[in-house]
């Protein structure tokens, strides 16, 4: 199991990035998802929940800023972990954050990252109602709130067309992506998904990261009870991959992608771990981690394309 510490340390994280900026909540966030993966995980070796660990107290460290401005905030990642002031729980003050997330969760905005950190919270809380306190509950809901006015992100179309805003891009609704009726097929939809394109050298919306991460959040948004709030987010999860599929590959230009040579649940991986061919990777690849498996566990495809997929997100890894 991964330090109990972590889960806390991680709520207080996404409770202060309200104070820079949204994605900012990619740090808490990402420290949440790591003490979760070792709970969805208990069987991984020592090794691998060591490997986790030191890739949590980075973040924490603040060895990735890419979201962060200290000047602007006042005050440095480290202090965002840091512990409140003891407070009672209110449990049923986490309705807060679930109405602040129903507000947006019809739309795609910023890739997802709204329904993603509401997610991993809520089910922090659900789970550790000890820490739903006035200061967590309050400034995760301040952190949801501020998706509100974002876009749906954006994505590269080479070098002519350059970035473009999700809201500014065509796309013809041909039913290739099929309207989801239900979590299941929305899990199964996304592993094709990462079985078909994770090779293709695409940039934006995310990628590949955040449409697993998206679909991920949604499914464990229903385990936790918040059925209907998920069922309300499958039509913009529809669009985000409907978004991704939009890109171009952009190989010939950025080169071609790699894979990591073991699983990440080995201690293989960890030992090898060297320069990422991903930006942002202490944050994505911990989140990535706990989002894939928990949508793994939702799929209903077979065992072999399951073994597929497991195969084709080491693209992710690498």
């Amino acid at each position: 199991m991964i330090n109990f510490q972590y889960l806390y340390r991680g709520l207080c994280g996404l409770a202060r990035a309200h104070r820079a900026n949204p994605l900012a909540g990619h740090l808490g966030a990402a420290v949440v998802a790591g003490y979760f993966f070792g709970e969805d995980q208990p069987d991984v070796a020592e090794e691998v929940q060591v490997a986790v660990e030191r890739e949590l107290t980075r973040i924490i460290q603040g060895e990735e800023s890419l979201w962060y401005d200290r000047k602007k905030v006042g005050i440095a990642i480290p202090e965002i972990f840091e512990r409140f002031p003891e407070e009672r729980p209110h449990v049923e003050s986490t309705a807060s954050i679930v109405q602040a997330l129903g507000a947006t969760i019809g739309q795609l905005h910023e890739s997802g990252h709204n329904v993603i950190f509401a997610a991993i919270a809520l089910r922090a809380l659900h789970d550790h109602p000890a820490y739903a306190t006035p200061s967590i509950v309050e400034g995760v809901r301040k952190l949801i709130d501020g998706f509100r006015a974002a876009g749906p992100g954006r994505g590269y179309y080479g070098k002519q067309r350059g970035w473009i805003a999700g809201d500014k891009v065509s796309l013809p609704d041909d039913g290739t992506v099929p309207e989801y009726r239900g979590q299941q097929a929305m899990a199964d939809v996304v592993l094709e998904e990462l079985i078909r394109s994770a090779p293709i050298r695409r940039q934006g919306f995310g990628g590949l990261f955040h449409v697993i991460n998206h679909a991920a959040a949604l499914t464990e948004l229903s385990l936790c009870g918040y059925r209907d709030l998920a069922q309300r987010g499958w039509a913009a999860h529809r669009q985000h991959v409907r978004l991704w599929r939009s890109l171009p590959d952009v190989q010939d230009e950025l080169g071609p992608l790699k894979q990591a040579e073991h699983d990440p649940r080995t201690p293989a991986y960890w030992r090898g771990d060297g320069p990422s061919q991903w930006s942002a990777r202490l944050t994505h690849r911990i989140k990535t981690l706990y989002g894939f498996f928990a949508l793994l566990r939702s799929s209903t495809l077979d065992v072999a394309i399951r073994q597929k997929a497991e195969d084709k997100f080491r693209y992710l890894m690498a």
